[in-house]
């Protein structure tokens, strides 16, 4: 199957800065772009199931407002006018949150969480809220609700999750900008399925609001087709917002800048917890790092600091989702997902000891992993373990799994050591499938360094014969 954005209008292929250019001299507005990227969200959504909403009202009405202020020369940022999509879990003003429940029935919201409050003020346009399985609570994207979410290179394969419907609308072309939420790996396994760039920043970079029931675990940050998008997108969303207690200040974003591939130190990790790398995985794995090493890159095997990650995440998580659950009125519950249902039960039976025992063995894994990072310019290893599950499929077939995270390994330990990890296309794949994705990793408030190595890694994977140029 092609590229899913082949079949798209051209305007719904340009990036961001493409856009900004454009505005600026005339040659298109905000209107007409934003106009096309609602066409392609209806036209899409029947087949992948991205949204849950496409807000043609709104999304026109701030359109309109763009237009004049580009026509007047004061545009808020060089995102006004840029068309982007909100994830059902995070709150977008006149919108509602269902989080992918059935149990959830709250009116529109009064004002916007954070990230899409800066958004907005950069004029970002939002034209319509994306698909989550039931509070994000798992790694790929269907719910009793909604219904499953379908991958845009081939739709009986899942997109992944839980940011499964922003990663397939940005896949098809409906939106430059995505915002997603990665608890466990949420931005960056989509990200990998669907064949585009995720980010999950340094924690406490971008202001959350309300807190996640997940905890310190759960990150925002954005997804897009391009690295040059995830920069800007990152950039407008991180500004300081005090109803975010957990928000930390960290190194202020710089530009991009030029980062030489030669020379570079990354190191490579191969072995997740869990289930280890498919067959096929790993072979792509290896012909990327063969070709990283040709054009100069230093390349040495790492391994994780030694911890029982499966059982510390599991801790927390399971205890996250009965926190979540604990919230939902008694005669709703039976509408709550069974295996959602399942894992919250584990979490009520923790005790607070074992909880407390895991939060200090995270600490000790993540200051490990932070002497770790500390030796390299960033690591890299595949973005996952398995090639894209079935739509609708929780678990790979005959793997003895239990649980969605012990094939995520490459993606949760992440979340727990709450560093920046980027997830970005490397290598082409088979037909039908996305393509080959990898991650790359970088101590905590390295954010715009480790965007910048995806950057020129990405140019460098594209064109091999020239990446000893690449600077």
């Amino acid at each position: 199957m092609p590229n899913p954005l082949d079949s798209a209008p051209p305007l719904c292929r340009l990036t961001a800065a493409q856009l900004a250019a454009a505005y600026a001299d005339g040659s298109l507005s905000p209107v007409e772009v934003t106009r096309a990227a609602l066409a392609r969200a209806e036209e899409v959504n029947p087949a992948f199931n991205a949204f849950t909403l496409i807000d043609h009202q709104g999304a026109l009405q701030a359109a309109q407002a763009s237009e004049s202020r580009w026509r007047e020369k004061t545009p808020l940022s060089a995102l006004d006018g840029v068309p982007a999509t909100i994830k059902d879990i995070v709150a977008v003003r006149n919108w509602t949150t269902s989080y992918g429940s059935r149990t959830q029935n709250a009116p529109p919201a009064a004002e916007d969480a954070p990230a899409p409050k800066n958004w907005r003020r950069a004029g970002v346009i939002f034209i319509g809220q994306t698909t989550t399985p039931e509070f994000g609570w798992k790694a790929v994207t269907d719910s009793a609700r909604f219904g499953v979410t379908r991958n845009p290179w081939n739709p009986n394969l899942s997109p992944g999750g839980s940011s499964g419907g922003a990663a397939a609308a940005a896949a098809a072309g409906a939106g430059v900008l995505h915002l997603g939420t990665d608890g466990g790996g949420s931005i960056r396994i989509p990200a990998a399925w669907c064949g585009i760039a995720g980010i999950k920043p340094s924690f406490g970079l971008v202001p959350a609001f309300p807190p996640s029931a997940f905890g310190t675990l759960a990150h925002i940050g954005p997804m897009a087709r391009t690295v040059a998008d995830l920069q800007a997108g990152l950039a407008a969303m991180c500004a300081r917002d005090l109803r975010d207690w957990h928000q930390v200040t960290l190194p202020q974003l710089a530009p991009p800048a030029p980062c030489a591939l030669a020379g570079l130190r990354l190191g490579v990790w191969q072995t997740p917890p869990g289930l280890p790398a498919a067959p096929e995985t790993a072979a792509a794995f290896a012909a990327t790092l063969a070709n990283l090493q040709s054009a100069g890159a230093v390349l040495e095997p790492i391994t994780l600091p030694p911890a029982d990650l499966l059982n510390i995440f599991e801790t927390l998580w399971f205890a996250g989702a009965a926190a979540r659950l604990r919230a939902i009125p008694t005669p709703d519950q039976h509408l709550i997902e069974p295996a959602l249902r399942a894992i919250a039960a584990i979490g009520e039976s923790i005790s607070v000891t074992s909880y407390i025992t895991a939060h200090t063995a995270r600490a000790a894994f993540g200051a490990a992993m932070d002497a770790l990072l500390d030796r390299f310019d960033a690591v890299i290893s595949p973005a996952t373990a398995i090639p894209p599950l079935g739509a609708g499929q929780l678990l790979p077939d005959n793997a003895g799994l239990t649980h969605w995270h012990e094939w995520a390994g490459f993606s949760f330990p992440l979340n727990l050591s709450q560093q920046p990890a980027c997830v970005i296309p490397a290598a082409a794949a088979p037909p039908e499938a996305p393509p080959f994705a990898i991650q790359l990793i970088r101590a905590r408030g390295g954010d715009a360094r480790l965007l910048d190595i995806a950057a020129t890694i990405t140019a460098a994977l594209a064109n091999p014969q020239d990446a000893e140029h690449f600077e």
